[in-house]
């Protein structure tokens, strides 16, 4: 079987980070959507909601399970068996950094990292665009899952 993870901190979960992992889940037998947790990084949505917004939304894929880690995602990936790390690339910026992390993580453990370029409609896309668009009114819809897009407007109508 072959495992791979699809890594973020989906704060929120984008139609851009949606696309990445259909695709990636078309790649492998089994994709992990892992959400990072940083105890020093407060998030809009806690990652017990990530999660819950992940598993609403990638829920008609049955390859997909959601899941959270904290550490080194290498450290993660040898606990949970997985051969591979799915990262999606908007921008030649994006390729630089990442590059760097796919070289140290295989010097570390050995997994790869498969490098999957984002659609064109959701290239300038980022959690935290949204999130700014979101936060002075702006129509974000069409840019986040529907179910997303509710709990953001909820969360943002909290804050205010």
């Amino acid at each position: 079987m072959h495992r791979a993870v699809c890594p973020g901190s989906f704060d929120p979960v984008t139609n851009g980070h949606l696309d990445i992992i259909v695709r990636g889940a078309r790649l492998f037998d089994d994709l992990t959507v892992a959400v990072g947790t940083n105890p020093h990084k407060a998030g809009l949505f806690t990652a017990t909601e990530r999660v819950e917004l992940l598993r609403e939304v990638t829920k008609d894929l049955p390859e997909v399970r959601v899941t959270t880690f904290n550490g080194l995602l290498v450290d993660f990936c040898r606990e949970q068996g997985i051969q591979a790390i799915v990262k999606g690339l908007r921008a030649v910026g994006d390729f630089d950094y990442e590059l760097q992390m796919a070289q140290m993580n295989l010097r570390l453990t050995g997994v790869e990292t498969v490098f999957v370029p984002t659609s064109p409609e959701y290239s300038f896309l980022s959690s935290s665009l949204v999130k700014e668009v979101a936060t002075y009114g702006g129509d974000v819809s069409g840019l986040v899952p529907d179910h997303v897009l509710r709990r953001l407007t909820e969360r943002l109508g909290e804050v205010r």
